[in-house]
């Protein structure tokens, strides 16, 4: 479980040569990646800065009594076998430099440079919900109507979740629409690969359920891709295009975001660009990327410079400093939490200097993410060809915290707590984190250790005999629940102000 992320005088030339080099915007992606590679780290003090942020990396947390410990870029890239890494870092409300390190696949020699497109995965819900709320503020649509008011070619199919109250845009975009299906595994590049409708539907090729509604909307937050495919839908029945025709032309070429694309499979006239994906073990994915019908959830290619592009707008439409995509009010109805932390699109927190929006992404073999501060003009993008960048970028960000003296992103402290390694075997066994995906806990050589089904292995330290934090973004705290006969059979899970139980299996 996981989740704001927007002047010097030759950063502002550069920028404006980029955006000038050619003033209508490339009809084709083929000019689009053809266009000069950004650089945004030529003056001396921003490369003092870029050094120090390669070589600050922080763990999560501190111990205390601890020296602080700082580490390198290139050592944790080896280290969690990532191979390559791309960011873009916002300052002052400009992308102050942007650097590439690795390389786009395992064992090859091409390098990944600022322009190397990587799969932005769920990155792609927070500009997909930008166009929907363009949308709305050109009366297209509305934020709280039935969505089947809307839609043409399919429709949410009712029951008795939906008698009384209906499935909305705000409901979708905030993931509080009690539509079913978290995510999508995507598709082998040389499979058959489904339409959104068939996804929609559940029937084959599609490789997931349908999407359905099984809680009364609006009673609950629930992260949902399914949700968003709805949402895709919706925005190409009412424009009548397709969805890659309608975010490429209306809203990437607004921001031209030249290195950007919502086509579904990428064109192989920019396989060339693309990195590789890469599993937890080093391996490339095989056929080195899955296919995303979804593409609202998770369709997306791009670079942190564009996506850092994206930010930016996003503060200065918050600012009402630009009304390239929304209006002051709009964005900040946007960042505005509609239900927990989630406003319409991003996770939202913060207030004041340290209000900020972000959003993950996680992809097969690919790992993104965004976050932004609205008030500051700071933020960041981080994109990594690996299962095993989450941790990676989360590090990372702390680095930059550090370095730009970010109110966020720093590491926790915490105190060891000296436990008897015998009382770990009574925590082993299976947890049902979610129907059909266990939790599993394990003891190796005196130490307890955690894993779900898709993630690596991670270390359970202890605060006391029964409270556990891991050492993973987020620092998920775990404390075992106990019976009247101190049998265990539950632990309760705390991450980013979110507190569950979840059961023992037999």
């Amino acid at each position: 479980m996981i989740t704001k992320v927007p002047p010097v005088i030759f950063v502002i030339l550069v920028v404006f040569c980029i955006l000038t080099a050619n003033s209508n915007f490339p009809p084709t992606n083929t000019e689009l990646v053809e266009s000069p590679r950004p650089s945004f780290s030529g003056a001396k003090g921003v490369n003092v800065r870029v050094k120090r942020v390669e070589n600050g990396l922080l763990r999560p947390v501190v111990f205390r009594g601890q020296p602080l410990t700082k580490l390198s870029l290139a050592d944790r890239m080896q280290s969690y076998k990532v191979p390559g890494v791309s960011i873009a870092v916002i300052n002052g409300g400009e992308i102050e430099w942007a650097r590439g390190y690795g390389i786009k696949e395992a064992s090859g020699r091409e390098r990944v440079e600022t322009d190397t497109l990587f799969q932005a995965a769920s990155v792609s819900k927070l500009v997909a919900a930008v166009e929907a709320l363009r949308l709305v503020e050109q009366g297209k649509l509305k934020l709280d109507e039935n969505v089947n008011d809307k839609l043409r070619l399919w429709k949410v199919p009712e029951n008795e979740f939906t008698k009384e109250k209906k499935v909305t845009l705000r409901g979708l975009l905030s993931h509080s629409a009690g539509v079913t299906i978290h995510g999508f595994a995507g598709h082998s590049i040389n499979s058959t690969v489904p339409t959104a409708l068939q996804v929609l539907e559940g029937v084959p090729p599609a490789n997931s359920p349908a999407v359905r509604v099984d809680v009364i909307p609006g009673t609950l937050w629930r992260y949902s891709g399914g949700g968003y495919t709805v949402v895709q839908q919706l925005l190409t029945d009412v424009e009548g295009k397709s969805f890659p025709d309608l975010m490429n032309v209306e809203l990437l070429r607004t921001l031209r975001m030249r290195h950007s694309t919502f086509e579904q499979p990428l064109p192989k006239r920019l396989w060339p660009y693309a990195a590789s994906g890469h599993m937890g073990s080093g391996e490339p994915v095989e056929g080195k990327w899955h296919v995303y019908p979804t593409m609202a959830a998770g369709g997306l290619w791009s670079t942190p410079s564009d996506l850092a592009l994206f930010a930016i707008e996003v503060q200065r439409a918050y600012k009402g400093e630009s009304r390239k995509l929304l209006s002051a009010s709009m964005t900040r109805q946007m960042l505005t939490p509609q239900i927990e932390n989630w406003g319409l699109g991003p996770t939202v927190q913060g207030v004041g200097r340290g209000l900020r929006f972000s959003h993950g992404g996680s992809n097969l073999g690919f790992r993104a993410f965004l976050v932004a501060y609205v008030e500051t003009g700071q933020g960041a993008v981080v994109m990594t060809n690996s299962e095993n960048g989450e941790n990676l970028i989360d590090e990372i960000l702390r680095s930059i915290a550090t370095e730009y003296n970010w109110p966020d992103y720093r590491p926790i402290e915490k105190v060891l707590a000296n436990v008897n390694p015998k009382v770990y075997q009574s925590y082993v066994g299976q947890y049902e984190f979610a129907p059909n995906f266990p939790l599993t806990v394990t003891v190796e050589n005196n130490h307890l250790y955690a894993q779900l089904p898709v993630n690596p292995r991670e270390e359970m330290y202890p605060e006391s005999e029964t409270k556990f934090f891991l050492m993973v973004p987020g620092v998920p705290e775990v404390t075992f629940v106990k019976n009247g006969r101190g049998d265990v059979t539950g632990m309760n899970l705390f991450i980013e102000g979110r507190n569950r139980t979840i059961r023992k299996l037999p």
